[in-house]
């Protein structure tokens, strides 16, 4: 069924009858940073967005737009978990008016898990909505000018899955436990489950690896390895036994664990499996003295050279080159915007031919003088990077699948331009109340001079 209309929508038909909450209007400061995003917020335009995802069949009614659109806001804005956030909305006036309520509220507004059906209705197209809005309230504030959308810095960074650290010992003995789990789930004949012996030796390989007595490893490992190939033959054997549904299950569980042989078997093999319920990982290497390697995906950012607004941000998964993403960027920066870029600030990592028409400056070529000042600035992005990793949850996606990668990304770059928005409300506000304590001592000066006759 339709959403609910917006609680702010009906905030001053509101007032014209009793209630026994506070209205939130009457005890909060409406200076605060949050009331100001709130009001220069457009919510009418993405309710109306929001509302052509819905049938007009009879059931219950969803939320209203603004509602979960600022509990998505805020997620990404404070780096909070979907209970953590509702654990703070019951308590913090700010986050209610900011989501649209007219009263406080004593009860959460919606049960965390419901968070994750409307990420998925919504899906990549939603997110960039709403990266729309946000960019346009920055542009109404005064916090983004508008010629600044087309002079654009452009970079990757790997955004790191929820996975554990990938090892050929702790994939062989998770695929044992779920081939046994499959087999016991529907009733198939089992030999022999290992359930004994593959944790105690999977934990002598982390203590032969340790040691650095790696041809003991490395038997210790064939023998997994075998335990694995006779439980795979022995459900390949009864597959006709299953249903329909439960073949296929059991197929795609076969493949996987015929993969994961292969790949034990041959260590320098291509397109490695590095976790079993996350089988796109990509294994990255950043050239980081730190961290070798990452397991996750790569992710692009376009941001505003001058303000250092996100206005693109898309997942790639496969390790694709730098170079072959950058036009890709580039037009999802202009449906976001609707602006055509003119100058793009990249690293030597996007050297190549490009379709686009607008100017990329990179080292290693003559620059102007204006030129090289876009180029120094493309190192403002590194930093945001760091922002969003430290400050927000660029750093570790929880996020299942290819298309929670590309909504965690497109969420991170909005959780971005919102930390940057309050900051300039808060820099505002302070200016504010500097101007009147310089006026008020002016005053104060003025009173207290003598008089001269």
């Amino acid at each position: 069924m339709k959403p609910q209309s917006d609680p702010a929508s009906t905030r001053n038909q509101g007032r014209l009858f009793k209630d026994n909450g506070p209205v939130l209007s009457d005890f909060i400061d409406m200076k605060h940073p949050l009331v100001r995003m709130a009001d220069t917020m457009q919510w009418e335009r993405f309710e109306s967005h929001w509302r052509t995802r819905f049938s007009d069949a009879g059931g219950p009614m969803a939320n209203s737009g603004r509602r979960v659109a600022g509990l998505l806001m805020l997620k990404h804005m404070e780096a909070l978990s979907d209970e953590r956030l509702m654990e703070l909305w019951i308590t913090n006036p700010y986050y209610q008016y900011f989501c649209g309520e007219l009263r406080f509220q004593h009860r959460i507004p919606v049960n965390p898990t419901t968070l994750v059906k409307w990420r998925k209705r919504l899906g990549e197209q939603g997110m960039e909505w709403l990266l729309t809005s946000v960019l346009e309230s920055a542009l109404t504030s005064g916090a983004l000018k508008r010629e600044s959308l087309s002079h654009l810095s452009v970079d990757s960074t790997v955004m790191e899955k929820h996975i554990a650290h990938p090892t050929d010992s702790a994939l062989l003995e998770k695929m044992r436990c779920k081939l046994v789990a499959f087999l016991r789930e529907h009733a198939l004949g089992l030999r022999r489950s290992y359930s004994r012996e593959g944790p105690r030796l999977a934990q002598q390989i982390g203590r032969f690896a340790h040691a650095r007595q790696f041809k003991r490893m490395r038997r210790a490992l064939n023998r997994q390895r075998t335990w694995v190939g006779r439980l795979m033959r022995e459900l390949q054997r009864q597959l006709d036994q299953l249903s329909d549904t439960a073949r296929s299950d059991a197929e795609a569980l076969l493949a996987q664990a015929r993969g994961l042989i292969e790949q034990v078997k041959n260590p320098k093999t291509k397109n490695k499996l590095y976790s079993l319920h996350e089988p796109n990982v990509d294994c990255i290497s950043k050239g980081k003295a730190h961290k070798r390697y990452e397991f996750g995906t790569k992710v692009g950012i376009a941001c505003t050279q001058r303000e250092g607004f996100v206005v693109g941000m898309r997942s790639y998964p496969g390790n694709p080159y730098d170079g072959h993403t950058l036009d890709d960027m580039l037009e999802q920066s202009e449906i976001i915007t609707g602006v055509e870029a003119k100058t793009v600030a990249v690293d030597l990592g996007y050297r190549g031919h490009h379709e686009t028409k607008a100017e990329i400056i990179h080292r290693g070529k003559k620059l102007s003088k204006r030129r090289k000042q876009r180029l120094r600035r493309r190192s403002a992005l590194e930093a945001m990077i760091g922002h969003m990793k430290n400050d927000g949850l660029l750093d570790r996606c929880h996020l299942k699948g290819l298309l929670g990668d590309a909504l965690h990304a497109i969420l991170c770059g909005i959780g971005h331009n919102l930390r940057l928005l309050r900051a300039h409300w808060a820099a505002l506000l302070f200016l504010r109340l500097l101007s009147w304590l310089i006026s008020r001592s002016g005053a104060l000066n003025l009173q207290s001079r003598p008089m001269t006759a």
